[in-house]
């Protein structure tokens, strides 16, 4: 008997990579998407790449009575991943009571459905933006958790506090909480990848679509930073690579490995690659020049960050395992496969 996982979410980026991951690792899926930011036919991609259709709920994790008859309708979940969430910084500053409502309130109706139903435990999808600008880089588990630079960053951070004080309170739920640095790329088959609706809040999708002459011209936000080049430093980790640590963090849950019933880990590459860097190496991985632009600099955005992964290296076993050219490659792949589709 396959054990069920719900993801919710997972029609989105890197939902639907986790998806193929927790798939092809033998699990079964069942999806809950309201999809706001994503598309139905991430269903059929997921379908083609593993030979195995996911379940699939469209309905809203703020929606509590629908979110329920989620559960009940697929008796014995096990596990929850918890994607499901707006994550534009700069769309945050814009609009803060969206992004507290959305993704606060759909992770509390989540944690008092899973006792409920006999859920075990839960992957917070959280982001290093809870570190806002470290003192000491590369950044550990251990560093100080900073008031946050955007209302997204601190959605990530009140969550945490939530899981914390939901299972310190007594709640039979476990948790591991996985603190992303930026995922770029795209599944190497081509199929799924990262395709936001209307124009796009992130770098990669925005650099492809200007690369394929969608968008006229990519801006880079600052170069008078206090890095080598004056542009922001980011860590960029592979989905794919990224989507295998929930794998990896689920399978401890289930098994029963944890140290602690409330577990973090930072999911970086530990290399540090300035906005600037990466459109040079997006060039000459694809062959592709990109028109890019110097802009002012954006609220809510932070100078350098980049992580030191050796905690979920030896903890979890896990790594990241491709290159940079190799994963701008993917991206811009998706992008070809998106025009040839008709899409974009």
């Amino acid at each position: 008997m396959k054990k069920r996982i719900l993801v919710a979410g997972g029609t989105g980026y890197i939902g639907s990579h986790t998806v193929v991951e927790l798939q092809n690792s033998g699990y079964e899926v069942i999806i809950v998407d309201n999809l706001s930011n994503s598309r139905a036919e991430v269903v059929d991609s997921i379908e083609k790449i593993t030979g195995i259709r996911p379940a699939f709920e469209k309905v809203d994790c703020l929606d509590y009575e629908a979110l329920d008859g989620v559960f009940t309708k697929y008796p014995g979940i096990q596990g929850v991943i918890h994607f499901a969430a707006s994550k534009a910084v700069g769309e945050s500053v814009q609009k803060p009571l969206l992004y507290y409502r959305n993704n606060i309130v759909s992770l509390v109706n989540m944690l008092e459905l899973m006792p409920k139903h006999g859920v075990k435990g839960i992957i917070f999808s959280s982001s290093c933006t809870v570190y806002g600008q470290p003192d000491v880089l590369p950044v550990t588990e251990e560093a100080p958790i900073k008031k946050a630079e955007s209302p997204y960053g601190n959605t990530k951070q009140i969550n945490e506090e939530i899981i914390r004080d939901t299972v310190a309170s007594g709640s039979p739920i476990k948790a591991i909480m996985l603190r992303y640095f930026n995922p770029i790329g795209a599944h190497p088959s081509a199929l799924i990848g990262e395709l936001p609706n209307g124009v796009p809040q992130n770098l990669i999708p925005y650099l492809t679509q200007t690369a394929m002459g969608i968008r006229e011209q990519l801006s880079v936000f600052g170069d008078d930073y206090d890095t080598p080049d004056g542009s922001c430093i980011r860590d960029y980790i592979y989905v794919v690579d990224l989507a295998k640590a929930h794998v990896i963090a689920m399978n401890r849950i289930l098994e029963d490995k944890q140290k602690e019933s409330v577990e973090v880990f930072n999911i970086g590459t530990g290399r540090g690659l300035s906005v600037l860097e990466l459109i040079h190496a997006f060039e000459s991985s694809t062959g592709v020049k990109l028109n890019y632009k110097i802009a002012p600099r954006r609220q809510g955005d932070i100078v350098k960050v980049w992580a030191d992964p050796a905690l979920a290296n030896n903890e979890l076993g896990w790594k990241a395992e491709n290159s940079i050219e190799d994963t701008l490659r993917s991206a811009w792949k998706w992008q070809e496969h998106l025009r040839e589709e008709g899409i974009m």
